[in-house]
């Protein structure tokens, strides 16, 4: 799963990914940057 990573300002492949549901219902996937190791977050789609 691709994110953008915002210390980096790149999209890169999160590191570590895995997939949670946000307090809205929604599902995210959430991880770490490869290179600088700063939390990544990407929303998806509803579900």
């Amino acid at each position: 799963m691709e994110g953008y990573c915002v210390k980096c300002k790149d999209k890169k492949e999160i590191k570590g990914a895995e997939e949670v549901t946000m307090k809205n219902g929604r599902k995210a996937m959430k991880g770490k940057c490869p290179t600088c190791g700063t939390g990544m977050f990407r929303i998806l789609g509803k579900a």
